[in-house]
Order: structure tokens, then sequence, then C-alpha cells
């Protein structure tokens, strides 16, 4: 590892962490690595495509803390420890009205985490805290530690988590203050018909004779009268019974981000990597 890299060299490394990519390598196409290697790295000792981008990886998360980093250490040194017991489920990249949330948990509480680097601006932040607050119990900013002050002027009872590059660790600054409020316009553009439906059957036991027209309002509005708080835990257990792939590995911990964003499964983690570990040829 060189003590200084090129910040077009960084930006490049950077981009092989993408869905895009990873799909590439799941095809067994490493065009895009080769002209990495051809450009940056042509002197490197004759290895894997697996060890080239676990040491890439090393370089982004010294250099360069993207987004990609935070995501994937936040996952692999927080998120992957309170898959415990509890039935839980991550999302990664959760849409909500124009808002899309960085990563989701659901499991006793619903938590939404919003990531903020030294690259990020913070223009749309209170817009998409405003669309945050509609549906999740607790919200919570991933900062750089040296933007604490900075975060710590936001709302009260959004939690503060911050990331110390050097030691490459999160600390909680602040935790979260619980609410139970949850906003039915926001959690219906959420639910799929099915979901909605079985929402309605699980509170009132039956769901009620409608044609496919009228079932969306009419199941909206009996889910206006479920109490705020009950209303919460059921819309929790629906979201824990969507089909995400959230089985991490220890020993590909650099790709459980971009797993998780592609929600492969294990027949497709397992040819991912079988193709990376080939040898390179550029």
């Amino acid at each position: 590892m060189k003590k200084a890299y090129n910040i077009n060299q960084l930006r490049d490394y950077s981009c092989l962490f993408s869905r895009s990519e990873v799909n590439r390598w799941i095809d067994n196409d490493f065009d895009s690595v080769n002209l990495k290697i051809r450009r940056y790295d042509d002197k490197i000792a004759k290895t894997t495509y697996l060890k080239y981008l676990k040491s890439v990886y090393k370089v982004l998360q010294k250099f360069y803390a993207n987004e990609y980093v935070y995501k994937n250490e936040f996952l692999n040194q927080w998120l992957i420890k309170e898959l415990g017991s509890e039935k839980s489920i991550i999302f990664n990249e959760f849409r909500l009205g124009k808002a899309v949330a960085d990563l989701v948990m659901f499991n006793g509480c619903s938590r939404v985490f919003e990531i903020k680097t030294l690259l990020d601006k913070e223009s749309r932040l209170n817009s998409q805290l405003e669309e945050y607050k509609k549906i999740f119990n607790e919200i919570y900013l991933i900062i750089p530690n040296s933007k604490i002050e900075t975060y710590k002027n936001y709302h009260e009872s959004i939690g503060l988590i911050a990331y110390n590059q050097e030691k490459k660790e999160f600390l909680l600054v602040r935790k979260a203050i619980k609410n139970h409020s949850i906003d039915t316009d926001s959690i219906m553009k959420i639910l799929h018909t099915k979901e909605y439906r079985n929402i309605v059957k699980e509170y009132y036991g039956e769901i009620p004779i409608c044609n496919d027209f009228e079932q969306f309002n009419v199941c909206k509005k009996l889910i206006e009268e479920i109490p705020q708080e009950e209303l919460s835990k059921l819309f929790i257990e629906t979201m824990k019974q969507r089909k995400i792939f959230n089985r991490f590995s220890s020993n590909y911990k650099e790709f459980n981000q971009i797993c998780l964003s592609l929600n492969l499964t294990d027949k497709q983690k397992e040819k991912l990597f079988i193709n990376l570990n080939s040898t390179i040829v550029y």
C-alpha cells in the first residue's frame, strides 16, 4: 500500500464496487478490473481478482472513505451483530416518498440509517429526515468523526453514529429517541397489495368484501383506524416477511454491502466468488 494516491486513481478504484461491476463479475467479465490493473497496478505479482479487489478495498478504506466503505463497514461492524436470534431484515437503498434511505433495519423496531460522508452535502438532509419521521421508530445519521458538532444541531431525537477513519470503527454519539407515530399515507406507498390486505386481516380478523378497484381505499381507511403503536408493530412484522437475502460472509466481508444491494442469492454469491478466485489475466 502506497503512502498517497492520486484522487483520480481513488475515484477509479471506488467505481469497482458498484452494482454494474459486480453483475459483470458474475458473468465472468473482468474487463473493467483489467483496465484498472493496466492503468495503475501493472507491476503486481500474479494473484487472483479476489485478492486484488480486497487490496483495493483497503486503499479506499484508508484514503477514500466513500459511501460504499461507510455502508459496508457499518454493516459488518454494527448491523450484522443485530441479526441474532430475533428475526431481522436489512434493506439497502429503501425508497419512501422522494427520499431513498441508505440502510433500513426491521427487528423489534424500525430503524433508518442515513450516511453522510465528507463528500456529501447537507442540502437535502432536512427533507430526508422529514420523510423518515413518518415511518421509522428510530433515525440515525452515520457521520465522519470530524463532523459531530455540525450534525449535533439537528433535532435531538435523531441519533448520531460517528466513524473514525483512522481507527476504522464506529461510535454511538447519541441514541435516537423512539417514535411510535406512523403515517398511513406513507406506508400505503410502501406496502404491496398482499401486504396491506394482510395487515387488515391480522388486526380485524378478516378482509372486507370489495372489488379490486375499491380494496386500496377500503384497506387504507381501516388501517388509519389502527392505533399508532399497534400499526407500527404490524408494519415491522410485514416488512420482515419480504424476500431479502441477509446472509453475510466473514471471508468476503469487503463485498457484503454490494451483495445486499443486489439482493444476491446464495447460489449467485457462490458463482461470484468462484469467478473472483480466478487468476488475473490482463
